[in-house]
Parts: C-alpha cells; structure tokens; sequence
C-alpha cells in the first residue's frame, strides 16, 4: 500500500476543568502550523490509541490525565493525499493535575489556554474541532462528563486446549499473547483503573501481569470470572459486576470468551440499556482485545455513556 493510500491514526483529548460553575477547555497554539487546536497526536508503533491520547497530551502540555468517556473520531484529508483520522476522548484535570503539570514552550507548542466552550469555538482553527467541542458539550449538559469505567479485557493467545496435556486452567500464553498483554497495558492504563480482577486461570493472570506491574495494583483472581466455574445463568459473574458498579471504581476484569458476554450482559442489564451493535461488538472479543464501557459518575440511578472497544494490533 502506497504511503498516498496509507491512513493516518492519531489521538486527541478535551482536557476540562470546571471555574467559577462553567467548563473551560484547553487550546494549544501549535508553532511550525500557526494555528489553534485540541492537542493530539500520532499513533506510535505498538501504541493503542487511548494510549497515544494520554502519552501525546503529557508530551504537548505537562498535563498526566486519565480517559473518560470517547467523542468520537473526526476525518479529513491531508495535504499529501493522506486520509487521517483523529479519535478523542474527554478528561477532567483537577487542581492536583495542574499543579503537577509543567509546560515549557518549544518548538511544536507556543502557548495553552483555557478557554470556554463559547469562546474555544470561535478560537479553534478547523471545523473538525468545533464538531468535538459540540460532542463535549452534549455530554457535559446531559451530566454525563465525569464517568468511571468497566474495562473487560479476554485474555491473550494461549496454547490451545489440544496440545496441552495439564489442566485447562494451567495453559500458557503463546508468545503472541505475551506481545498482546504487553501491547494492551498501556490502553488499559490511560483509564486509570482502581481495582483489577482476574479469572484464576493462568492464561489471564499473565495476560493482566504487565499492566499490573505497570499500574501497581493488586491482581485480585477469582473464580467466579473463570471458564472452569462457567454456568450459564451467569450469577456469580452477575454479583460481582453489580458489586463493582456500586463502588463506581474503574475496574478491570480479565476473562474468557464464554465470560465476556456474561460481564457485559450484566453490565447492560444494571443500567437498564437495551443491547445494539457496538455493545454486542464489547462482549465478542478477540483475544488480547478490550472493551471499555462508561457510566456516569456519582447518579443515583446507573447511568450509561459510552462503549468502546480496542484492539491489541498483535
């Protein structure tokens, strides 16, 4: 494929923080292209791209923030020929964010300024931001912009159950599920995750190991996420979701094919949201794939915003 045809995959965030009752937004003047934008950028090899938001708006404005919900992809045409998509998430960045944050200008940013959407609308230099502010807007003025996460993760590629002499439970990752689990602990990262679960069996307790490592967390294995202790009403999975719902804490859970369906069933059923294609896409995973599902933060009544699904790219 010609480097004319070959698609462009970045990543972008609305960095928010709320002064005096109202959302400012973050616009950074970019030096070399003259212009006023979201920040983002291009996808590293071996990155996923929650991952690329994250490590792309650290690198633009000092800011180290975590994922909240999507907001969609915008496209358009570069220069060369070249399709590029750019996919964007929201994220809220506290008074502890910003006093962290250092920001010295250089040669790709000149300057940050936190601005109203009102005014951030007018500011932007292209279109396609002015179609992601909208999207934050709805989901700011419908309560939805400060979520937590269910992250359901199916474990990496295993030695298949018939080549291997052991238990079912024992078999390994391929080295292909090895590359999977490294390539997804950063994706999974960019959500910051509180708590980590993990089915018993050892294909996910490895699959899950290098986030883990990554993030500090406890890998908390039960067997309730097992494909050994698999039933088909699905409760044990069920109470274990509706009890991490209560807690509203992004969570991790590692688990099997057969499992995920039942995780996100559960998930669906809890928030009283009818199943479409994107949510059945979240419970059909490959392996060494994600699908992130984001409720509101802080409701009375669990309330749905988005879905999301990830692929490892191994």
């Amino acid at each position: 494929m010609s480097p004319a045809t070959t698609a462009v995959l970045a990543a972008g965030i609305v960095c928010w923080r709320v002064v005096d009752g109202k959302p400012r937004v973050l616009l950074v003047h970019r030096t070399a292209h003259k212009d006023i934008s979201l920040p983002k950028g291009k996808l590293d090899p071996g990155e996923t791209l929650p991952e690329t938001a994250v490590r792309e708006i650290f690198e633009e404005t000092g800011l180290s923030v975590e994922l909240g919900a999507p907001l969609g992809h915008v496209h358009y045409t570069l220069a060369n020929g070249r399709d590029k998509y750019v996919h964007y998430w929201s994220a809220e960045v506290n008074d502890h964010i910003l006093e962290r944050a250092k920001f010295t200008p250089n040669d790709e940013i000149s300057s940050l300024e936190w601005l109203s959407l009102s005014k951030a609308r007018k500011k932007v230099s292209y279109s396609h931001d002015v179609e992601v502010l909208d999207r934050f807007a709805e989901l700011y003025d419908a309560g939805n912009a400060r979520t937590f996460a269910v992250v359901a993760v199916r474990h990496g590629k295993a030695v298949p159950g018939e080549t291997w002499d052991g238990p079912d439970a024992t078999r390994p990752l391929l080295h292909r599920g090895t590359e999977q689990a490294r390539a997804i602990a950063g994706g999974i990262a960019a959500y910051s995750p509180e708590r980590l679960f993990s089915s018993t069996a050892a294909r996910c307790l490895a699959t899950i190991t290098p986030f883990a490592e990554r993030s500090a967390l406890e890998i908390k294995s039960t067997v309730d996420l097992s494909q050994d202790a698999y039933s088909s009403s699905g409760s044990a999975v069920t109470a274990l979701v509706v009890k991490r719902l209560k807690k509203q804490q992004t969570t991790v859970m590692c688990s099997h094919g057969p499992v995920l369906p039942q995780i996100v069933s559960a998930l669906i059923d809890a928030a009283e949201m009818k199943p479409n294609t994107a949510l059945r896409a979240a419970a059909m995973l490959n392996t060494g794939d994600f699908s992130v599902l984001h409720f509101a933060r802080g409701t009375k009544k669990l309330r749905f915003v988005a879905v999301e699904t990830h692929h490892s790219g191994v």
